[in-house]
């Protein structure tokens, strides 16, 4: 296998409609399978939210980094998904979340760290473009001056690599902590008070609606790397529903680690 460039790929957009967050999962492995197998060109999904979620990663311990009861307080879907790195926060409105699916040709020789500033790189761009000085932050994070802007997470699936970010528009700090258990103890070891105010580095620094920084996002791609409009297929929103619900809505598979 020979490395390849972003150029030499046919990259098709899906940008749907909201889905829940266990379809969200689902999809990532669907998706990740199909590209992977060569029955899907490499692809770059904008995930709508249909609801509030934390997401884990695939390793994390589900006790460790929610806190159940105010999740279940708050109507918080708790999923875990295929793929490592820590816990999100999502509300929908306040988060931009994107994966990309590309065979792993794309990374070949490359590694982690190279990859993962390999499948930033344009996400940087557009935030420059927008008036944000972000730079990638080893393993897996995009900051700024302003603070911590996105998180990313990898997976080497069957021949494609899985690259997903979720990037902060404007976050409810006081609820993610009550939700999140690990927050709690970075911000108190730091003794600061700051912790209930909203994160919101992508509304501030740029002022923009959210929608109008997806937009710029997908132009940014399609500028660099050259894209077309995609949708889902049938087969493919099939089997995702069915993973969603028997695998991933399933409490054998959140608290996997418990």
């Amino acid at each position: 296998m020979t490395r390849t460039l972003w150029r030499d790929h046919d990259w098709h957009l899906i940008h749907t409609d909201p889905q829940s967050p266990a379809l969200h999962m689902a999809l990532d492995e669907v998706l990740t399978h199909e590209v992977g197998a060569g029955r899907r060109p490499p692809t770059l999904r904008i995930w709508e939210w249909g609801g509030p979620a934390v997401v884990i990663g695939r390793f994390q311990s589900l006790r460790n980094e929610v806190d159940g009861e105010a999740a279940r307080r708050h109507g918080i879907e708790v999923v875990r998904r295929v793929s490592g790195g820590g816990a999100m926060f999502i509300e929908p409105g306040n988060t931009i979340t994107y994966s990309v699916y590309a065979p792993l040709s794309l990374i070949k020789g490359m590694s982690f760290q190279e990859a993962y500033a390999w499948m930033d790189a344009w996400t940087l761009e557009a935030l420059g473009e927008l008036g944000i000085k972000a730079w990638y932050q080893p393993l897996n994070d995009i900051t700024s001056e302003g603070g911590k802007i996105a998180g990313a997470a990898q997976a080497h699936r069957g021949g494609a690599v899985l690259h997903h970010v979720t990037m902060a528009y404007d976050i409810d700090a006081a609820k993610m902590l009550q939700v999140l258990r690990i927050g709690r103890e970075k911000l108190s070891d730091k003794g600061t008070q700051s912790a209930a105010k909203r994160v919101d580095p992508l509304r501030s620094q740029t002022g923009l609606p959210r929608a109008a920084i997806i937009q710029h996002m997908i132009a940014t791609f399609r500028r660099l790397h050259g894209m077309v409009d995609g949708a889902l297929r049938a087969d493919e929103l099939a089997q995702a529903g069915m993973l969603a619900r028997e695998k991933f809505s399933s409490t054998a598979w959140t608290a996997d680690v418990p």
